[in-house]
């Protein structure tokens, strides 16, 4: 075989034993949970802002930014209901580059798969404690998913997983929202059979053991845009596509139908300072369509303490992507005042 074995891998009861929630925060956390299951059911009429990093690769200037957030989420949690976006695992579109913390704890270092688990899982905790704000994670990886699964109120699966029959059955067995983007291709079809399979039981192997579920029925569509055949970016947040989404939600055996509109990505074609404008137009859509507004629950936003992106070196600039650009923590700020204006 081909495979070099490194070392065993701990169990999550060891680090969970090593790192642990304490109950005060587990009840924050359940109290959380249930706020983003009001809003994606309807019962809750407040809009669902998920923000933050394009990758979580600094604990120090990860932990400062939520903690900042906190302050302006409690002003606006009236109108908007905010979770931090602290993605600990970055995809890659050739596999090649940084994967996030949870693969390189030091991004200017080898990988390390043990040192990894235990920071992925010291952030979040630490993001809760300063903030008393429980926070959203994509999983790249559904074996990750027992290390954090009592810290995260909010789970994304991403354009290049949401094909990926391991991840669609994984997610129906999560007890947390759960958005399902659309592939980078841009099919529609593809992402709402993602939402039905994460919402039906299931009978499959993982983590050494044979598991069936019962579905999620909090799984929902993540609109991020797509890439042509061309290689251009193409939207897929305007006024049409919204309306072909609630059609075809209708004609699906689906409950809770619901949309996240993620600003960056291919809607912004990857152009950072565009998501203020995207956010506009969403809620501009919303108040124009009944349709729109019931289904559109909220947006996700990529932000930081320092505007821009940089490369990975000894000598980073605090608080600056080094995965995609983001906006800066002034226009995020201001951003945040503007949609709840605009609610």
């Amino acid at each position: 075989m081909s495979f070099s074995y490194l070392k065993a891998m701990p169990t999550p009861q060891e680090i969970k034993e090593n790192y642990p929630l304490s109950e005060k925060l587990a009840q924050l956390k359940k109290e959380r949970d249930q706020i983003i299951t009001d809003i994606l059911t309807g019962k809750d009429d407040r809009f669902l802002v998920i923000i933050g990093p394009c990758s979580a690769d600094n604990e120090d200037a990860v932990c400062e930014y939520v903690s900042r957030l906190a302050k302006v989420a409690e002003k606006v949690q009236d109108k908007i209901f905010v979770v931090p976006r602290v993605y600990t695992n970055k995809p890659r579109t050739t596999g090649e580059g940084y994967k996030g913390i949870a693969s390189q704890p030091d991004p200017t270092q080898d990988p390390d798969m043990v040192e990894g688990l235990i920071a992925m899982r010291k952030m979040h905790i630490r993001a809760i404690e300063e903030s008393n704000m429980t926070c959203a994670d994509e999983m790249l990886y559904p074996e990750n998913w027992v290390y954090v699964e009592d810290l995260l109120s909010y789970v994304a699966i991403g354009a290049r997983s949401v094909e990926d029959q391991h991840h669609r059955l994984t997610v129906s067995g999560f007890d947390v929202a759960s958005g399902m983007k659309n592939p980078t291709s841009g099919d529609f079809n593809v992402m709402l059979n993602s939402v039905y399979a994460a919402q039906h039981p299931h009978h499959f192997t993982f983590g050494g053991y044979e598991v069936k579920t019962t579905g999620n029925p909090l799984a929902h569509t993540i609109l991020r845009g797509a890439v042509s055949k061309h290689g251009n970016a193409t939207q897929n947040y305007h006024y049409e596509d919204l309306i072909r989404l609630h059609r075809m939600y209708e004609d699906m055996d689906l409950v809770n139908p619901a949309c996240i509109i993620d600003a960056n990505h291919s809607n912004s074609g990857k152009d950072h300072s565009q998501q203020p404008r995207i956010c506009r137009e969403i809620l501009h859509n919303r108040k124009y369509s009944d349709e729109i507004r019931t289904l559109v629950k909220g947006v996700m936003i990529e932000s930081y303490l320092v505007e821009g992106n940089q490369g990975i070196s000894d000598h980073q600039v605090y608080g600056k992507s080094i995965t995609d650009a983001c906006l800066g923590w002034e226009d995020s700020e201001q951003l945040l005042y503007d949609i709840a204006d605009r609610l």
